[in-house]
């Protein structure tokens, strides 16, 4: 596991109790004793005014591709988890050299870094 791996994983819900199965990509390698990733959220519901801290994910695009996503997706960096590594069900894919250099971007542009 890497950062910039697409998996799905069980992510908890923002406003009520419980977790769903969900596209995430990866910010971290496995950390700590019992490893946990920090990861977004992957959403194919595209936002009609997407964020600033949101990024379109289209694997009909030739660099995202390898997303191996279904459908055009959006990347919400506002929406972060720390996630035991046993929550993370399948792998999917990953993200070319260039987005993680925008999601970077986008992160500390975000978090004020």
């Amino acid at each position: 596991m890497r950062h910039g791996e697409i998996y799905l994983a069980k992510f908890p819900f923002g406003d009520v109790p419980g977790m769903k199965l969900r596209p995430v990509l990866l910010l971290t390698t496995p950390l700590g004793l019992v490893p946990e990733v920090l990861v977004a959220y992957i959403s194919s519901v595209v936002p009609t005014r997407p964020l600033p801290s949101d990024l379109l994910l289209d694997p009909g695009e030739p660099g995202l591709r390898s997303t191996n996503l279904k459908a055009p997706s959006v990347l919400r960096l506002h929406k972060l988890a720390t996630i035991h590594c046993s929550s993370l069900a399948r792998y999917l894919g990953v993200v070319d050299g260039q987005t993680r250099t925008i999601v970077a971007s986008k992160l500390r542009d975000l978090l004020q870094l």
